[in-house]
């Protein structure tokens, strides 16, 4: 579609309550099916861009034009939805997912999972976690239940939308530091009711996850981005049609299938540099390793810190915190420091009424799961952890918080 051509793209603005999004979803179906336009997915819509509206009440979706150029659509297999990255690399990008790399994932997900189900909403729509809850929904021919999001996160409100679920199979879709809230909560039952719960857009550490199990909840663990229109490797293997290649010697997770994106949003460079390899593949920022068939991933290779000319990736290392009593949550960052280049800290987030743990209790739980010289020298007690996207650390606003925070205790000399 040539520049100046009025575009098929609807600049969407999402609220997250039953009536408001349940009337995106035929908008939705149209998009999926190309009768419809496209739908760009946003956090925000400047006023400017309100030019007109479309669904159930005013303010509920918003379109405003976006031009569309080259292979930024196709009419065999239209563009959907356009999908606004988190930033974690630098700026954000519209992701151009098709109706062909959606409907393959929702179908592979209730593959995996034993069969469609009825879903519960519980993560914002604008980013593809969310949004593949409606397209799941959309293809099992059911109606989502969508949790209130208009006041932020709480259990009781997770609880309370899980009562107004039913049928025969019940999913949701959670990001770690929710599910940390519903198991230190009175709530967490709720959480039982579900035949699978999908855990994603951060690492979720192995104490977290023996702690739900032993609570009876079920979980999967995702792997996946808005790129390959969203989790792509469920507890470690590949969803059907997806191939996970690792470069060597880094690592570096290159994923292939019928899920990947069709670019950026007039993006043709970033495209390329992205998905230009052939065979057509997403090349990555993470690091993994194949254990035992199942796929392990490391944390961001732009992670690594750089210590006394060691490299330290910070996922081993989080682990371990994450099986020290009373530690919730748990980020590990680099900090400047001027003998190692790099000192390795900790930000740790304590269950309610926790004792916090000593930097020589830190220390000594990373020796027993990793490098001992990857221990941390700085230990930093926070009541929550900065996020972004729909619920990822954010690991630049972590460090900056480390800075400008007096840290708990520090090892000072060698």
């Amino acid at each position: 579609m040539p520049n100046g051509t009025p575009s098929r793209f609807l600049e969407t603005r999402l609220t997250c309550t039953d009536d408001r999004l349940n009337g995106l979803l035929p908008v939705l179906r149209a998009a999926l099916s190309g009768s419809g336009p496209a739908l760009a997915l946003s956090d925000d819509v400047p006023q400017s861009h309100r030019k007109s509206t479309v669904g159930p009440s005013p303010g509920d979706l918003v379109g405003a034009p976006i031009p569309l150029v080259g292979a930024d659509d196709d009419s065999a297999d239209p563009t959907a939805v356009a999908v606004r990255t988190s930033g974690s690399t630098g700026a954000a990008k519209h992701v151009l997912l098709s109706s062909s790399a959606l409907l393959s994932s929702a179908a592979a997900t209730h593959d995996r999972l034993g069969g469609s189900g009825r879903w519960l909403l519980a993560l914002p729509a604008q980013h593809v976690a969310g949004l593949q809850v409606l397209v799941r929904s959309l293809v099992a021919g059911t109606t989502p239940v969508v949790m209130d999001l208009t006041s932020g996160f709480t259990p009781a409100g997770f609880a309370e939308a899980t009562a107004r679920l039913n049928g025969q199979r019940l999913y949701t879709s959670l990001v770690p530091t929710q599910l940390v809230r519903l198991l230190d909560s009175p709530e967490v039952d709720a959480l039982r009711r579900y035949d699978a719960i999908l855990v994603g857009g951060a690492a979720a550490g192995p104490a977290l996850l023996e702690r739900a199990a032993a609570a009876g909840v079920r979980l999967v663990t995702t792997y996946g981005m808005s790129e390959t229109a969203g989790g792509c490797v469920y507890d470690g293997v590949p969803l059907d049609g997806v191939q996970i290649t690792l470069d060597e010697p880094d690592g570096r997770i290159r994923i292939a299938g019928p899920v990947l994106a069709r670019g950026y949003l007039g993006d043709p460079e970033g495209t390329e540099a992205a998905f230009g390899t052939r065979p057509r593949q997403f090349v990555t920022s993470d690091h993994g390793s194949w254990q035992e068939g199942r796929l392990q991933i490391g944390g961001r290779l732009d992670s690594v810190i750089i210590s006394g000319g060691l490299n330290i990736v910070p996922g081993p290392i989080e682990d371990a915190l994450g099986h020290l009593s009373g530690v919730a949550e748990a980020v590990v960052v680099g900090l400047p420091d001027p003998e190692w280049g790099q000192r390795v800290a900790a930000a740790i987030v304590l269950s309610p009424g926790a004792v916090p743990p000593t930097l020589a209790e830190v220390r000594a739980a990373v020796r027993q799961f990793a490098d001992p010289r990857s221990a941390p020298r700085q230990l930093t007690v926070l009541e929550s952890l900065p996020l972004r996207g729909p619920g990822k650390p954010d690991r630049s606003a972590i460090a900056q918080t480390l800075v400008s925070t007096p840290p708990t205790e520090v090892l000072r000399g060698s």
